[in-house]
């Protein structure tokens, strides 16, 4: 648990990182679907954004409670849910996802040595705890960013699909 803090910087830059990466995409791509299955990068942000609010229950979960119990969130899972994220207005998402973001880092910074350490039962995995959702909270960030520059700038031949 030394790089608390990288992940911690990691997480305050995303979201410039986020909104620059959307604005560098021409109109024309951002609703483009390149096949069966996958998500528009305008379905990416908007998703980004609307896990957020999610996490930050999380965050506040490990502050607040002893050892919390959580359920998977797999979105399209349910029943009345579809398969791909509701595309939002990018503005808005990105004030979302920027809002939400400034609200767990102020959560994080203030959580005490042994918050960090607080573990968590979830299903999917074997171990869960403050930490580790901080670092997946990063990595699904940036899976989800390198998702959407692959959908605008790899040729076909070459792009990763997806099950």
């Amino acid at each position: 648990m030394r790089d608390i803090e990288d992940l911690l910087e990691g997480m305050r830059r995303t979201p410039n990182i986020l909104s620059e990466f959307v604005l560098a995409v021409p109109e024309n791509k951002i609703d483009l679907r390149r096949g069966e299955g996958f998500w528009t990068v305008a379905e990416h942000v908007s998703h980004l954004a609307q896990v957020q609010p999610m996490l930050l229950d999380r965050f506040e979960r490990f502050i607040n409670e002893d050892h919390p119990e959580f359920v998977p969130y797999i979105p399209g899972n349910g029943a009345d849910e579809p398969d791909t994220p509701p595309r939002m207005n990018m503005n808005a998402a990105l004030d979302q996802f920027a809002h939400c973001r400034k609200n767990q880092l102020l959560l994080l910074e203030s959580a005490q040595e042994i918050t960090w350490k607080k573990t968590a039962t979830h299903p999917e995995y074997e171990n869960y705890s403050l930490y580790i959702l901080t670092r997946h909270t990063l990595m699904h960030d940036y899976w989800h960013m390198y998702r959407m520059e692959e959908l605008w700038l790899t040729k076909n031949a070459y792009l990763t699909k997806m099950p």
